[in-house]
């Protein structure tokens, strides 16, 4: 394998756990969005090849690096990318701190505790939201916030594939100090069904991704585009009910994770939520008629 276009997955923005440039954003967004999530598919799917070599890895990520620059030969997951910035008068800043965060998975294979995750996932997780939010036009004061929200939904993921990130890398991304204190080990993420110690640490872990959640809750007050805060207010919810599932059930041996139908619902209810409650805003700021 010599291509970063031969190690890809087949996976698509239509396979993750939330919106991705979903129909609710305004059109002329969504391309650079989605321009966005295939060059950090292709990326991901890089790190996370299970027989490629790990020097082999870096070098195709750099190959990513050099193109989206500007610097290499094209390729086609970095040029759609480089094109949109270019356009849009983007950096390329955040696509590059995923590349650091994507050339991490590929040395390390254990997090020592939660600030240690919360490093990684401030490469892996907040530079995609912040990138939503220049794409439109938001302040970066919104950026806290957002990277909470990111973190949360990138530690539900690692919830619900720790068993296979383990079987198939040898990565954990679980603390290992979380699993020390509920006396679980990383060797059990090995077995069909999770140990009871093993249970308690990941339900642990969802209740701080709930935390993370609460934080982000701050967000959406803050965006001025209507149309990104429904988009925020359906992953909201998406992502609080995946933490509330993942805290009481067992991701080794069942796939904690949204149907067609409970996605379109759980997210659509979360939008009705903040239509209604923007709503209601609206009315009560409209001036009173003079009598």
């Amino acid at each position: 394998m010599t291509t970063v276009t031969e190690a890809l997955s087949g996976k698509t923005h239509g396979d993750e756990n939330f919106p991705v440039a979903s129909w609710l954003l305004n059109d002329q967004n969504r391309g650079p969005i989605l321009a966005f999530y295939r060059f950090a598919r292709a990326a991901d799917d890089v790190a996370d090849h299970p027989t490629l070599p790990p020097d082999r890895k870096l070098v195709l990520l750099d190959g990513l690096d050099a193109a989206l620059r500007g610097r290499g030969a094209p390729l086609p997951e970095a040029e759609p990318l480089r094109l949109a910035l270019s356009e849009r008068d983007l950096k390329p800043t955040h696509a590059l701190d995923l590349l650091d965060a994507f050339r991490l998975d590929v040395r390390k294979n254990r997090y020592a505790d939660w600030a240690e995750l919360m490093d990684y996932c401030r490469l892996s997780a907040a530079p995609v939201g912040r990138f939503v939010l220049d794409v439109h036009g938001e302040d970066q004061t919104t950026w806290p916030a957002s990277d909470a929200l990111c973190a949360a939904l990138q530690v539900n993921n690692h919830l619900q594939d720790c068993a296979l990130d383990y079987r198939r890398l040898d990565r954990v991304y679980l603390p290992l100090d979380v699993l020390a204190a509920h006396r679980a080990s990383v060797e059990m993420l090995g077995a069909p069904r999770a140990a009871p110690a093993l249970r308690g640490a990941i339900a642990e872990i969802a209740r701080r991704t709930s935390e993370l959640i609460d934080r982000g809750e701050k967000l959406i007050p803050e965006i001025k585009d209507v149309r990104l805060a429904v988009e925020i207010a359906a992953i909201q919810a998406l992502a609080r009910r995946l933490a509330r599932d993942l805290e009481s059930r067992d991701p080794l041996s069942e796939r904690v994770q949204f149907g067609k139908a409970g996605f379109a619902l759980i997210g659509g209810l979360g939008a009705l939520r903040f239509l209604a409650s923007a709503l209601v805003r609206s009315v009560r700021a409209r001036p009173k008629a003079s009598a």
